[in-house]
């Protein structure tokens, strides 16, 4: 049974990384994904560790892969996979709290993504000016996209 559980957690991981991938693509073909104003529609999956634990490093190895296949440049890739980590973390600790589960990876992106545009790319701009360029962008992507990927969730997951 442990074998069959770590298989379903690995694949879960997985899929979850793959989605995360496919939507950063989405996203930016729409240009909507690496500028000082980002909009990245696979921020929505950032509610999935509410549901279930393997989405944690899957966002994770997802954000990576998506980062470095984009073209970001290393420390995007570093530091951005880790603020949607910690966030990916925050969210299943507060998994509990309807309302609150999602302001983790709202805030770690917020908070941790200006910096990286600042000093990394080197963008024109305060560091302020990217605090609220992200946020919205986080608050759009993963708490109001999020939150409908919940609920839609919620509806076929028994047990949540």
């Amino acid at each position: 049974m442990k074998r069959k559980n770590g298989v379903r957690f690995t694949v879960q991981g997985a899929a979850v990384a793959a989605l995360y991938v496919v939507l950063t693509f989405v996203s930016a073909f729409f240009g909507l994904s690496s500028q000082a104003i980002q909009l990245r529609l696979s921020e929505a999956l950032c509610v999935l560790p509410v549901f279930f634990p393997a989405a944690v490093p899957g966002l994770f190895v997802g954000c990576i892969i998506a980062n470095f296949l984009t073209g970001s440049i290393f420390i995007d890739v570093i530091f951005g996979s880790i603020a949607t980590l910690i966030g990916a973390i925050g969210t299943r600790l507060l998994r509990q709290h309807k309302l609150l589960c999602l302001t983790p990876p709202i805030l770690s992106n917020t908070l941790i993504i200006p910096f990286v545009l600042a000093f990394a790319y080197k963008f024109e701009g305060s560091i302020f000016y990217f605090m609220l360029t992200v946020g919205l962008g986080e608050l759009l992507s993963c708490g109001v996209l999020g939150y409908f990927l919940a609920a839609a969730l919620k509806k076929r997951i028994k047990n949540m």
